[in-house]
């Protein structure tokens, strides 16, 4: 599903390659049936903040969200074990479930990264990226509130993603 690839795209570290092709999000968002109309919303807003800016001036909010700050961290594992040792078969799991799916993690990948798992996601049908993400809804939901509390840019982009999860929850 495309929406999981330009949210993943939206919320991983900003680049030269990502603002040179920043209106073709556009028109993807636009062109899509399957995205809601308040997700357009919300991705068309996150747009129009980055045009804003210079993509530096991106790049140090982006390092000062994610980077600096733990409650922000997009490794969704580290909000449940920290760097407590129950993380590392966490990430096993995880990294063995994107092999089977038949998806490679570069090395330096960190697999609960979570462009990483919206990238995976994406590969999925609607109702099984749903399910996969309310798995992790507990920490997307947090991840969400702590953006929104600190007024990022950021946080309604993870919110779409809190949302998808939540509605296999109720399904």
């Amino acid at each position: 599903m495309i929406i999981y690839k330009i949210l993943a795209r939206l919320i991983d570290y900003p680049t030269t390659e990502m603002i040179e092709n920043i209106s073709e999000v556009r028109t993807l968002v636009a062109e899509d049936a399957s995205i809601a109309a308040s997700e357009k919303e919300a991705i068309n807003e996150f747009v129009s903040w980055m045009e804003g800016q210079d993509l530096l001036r991106i790049q140090e909010n982006y390092v000062n969200t994610f980077d600096m700050v733990p409650e922000h961290d997009l490794h969704l594992t580290h909000h449940i074990f920290g760097d407590d040792r129950g993380r590392g078969p966490a990430l096993v799991d995880l990294s063995e479930h994107y092999k089977a799916a038949g998806l490679e993690v570069a090395e330096k990948e960190i697999p609960d990264f979570l462009p990483l798992i919206l990238e995976y996601v994406s590969t999925l049908d609607d109702m099984g990226a749903r399910v996969f993400l309310g798995d992790a809804a507990k920490v997307i939901t947090v991840l969400a509130a702590n953006l929104e509390k600190a007024e990022s840019p950021y946080a309604k982009l993870i919110r779409i993603v809190d949302n998808r999860g939540h509605l296999a929850q109720a399904a």
